[in-house]
């Protein structure tokens, strides 16, 4: 049988305290390819496992095309960053977009909670003609 094609993003773990991880573009690549795109963070004090955790630190970033409304990237510091950057790593490797993040549930309460947070963060910050377009679909 033939090989499927390798994956086109590969996530990249620091096993530091904290941990950090990263799939996909950084805004300075996103940038460098003039690329409209806007960011959505979520800090996992916001999320209900972060308090239960007693988390103080730990933080997600997103970036998504303006365009297209297609993930770009995914960066994560902080408690299990390691362990959430795959959920990114398969959203970019389908080509998904931040409809994926802000139509689905995410269990309750964990940390991948996190990616509807950030996506929402993204999403409220999106000019309203990128924003209501999900909805209208």
């Amino acid at each position: 049988l033939p090989m499927p094609p390798a994956p086109q993003y590969y996530p990249y773990g620091i096993y530091a305290v904290p941990e950090i991880s990263t799939v996909g573009m950084n805004e300075q690549e996103v940038r460098a390819r003039g690329i409209p795109f806007e960011c959505g963070v979520a800090r996992f004090r916001e999320t209900s496992r972060g308090h239960i955790m007693g988390l103080g630190g730990g933080m997600m970033k997103m970036l998504f095309s303006l365009k297209t409304r297609r993930l770009l990237g995914v960066h994560i510091i902080g408690e299990g960053a390691t362990e959430l950057i795959h959920i990114g790593q398969a959203v970019l490797n389908l080509k998904g977009t931040i409809d994926y993040f802000v139509e689905n549930t995410f269990n309750y309460p964990t940390l991948a909670e996190a990616y509807k947070i950030a996506a929402l963060d993204a999403w409220n910050r999106m000019p309203r003609g990128q924003a209501v377009a999900a909805v209208a679909a």
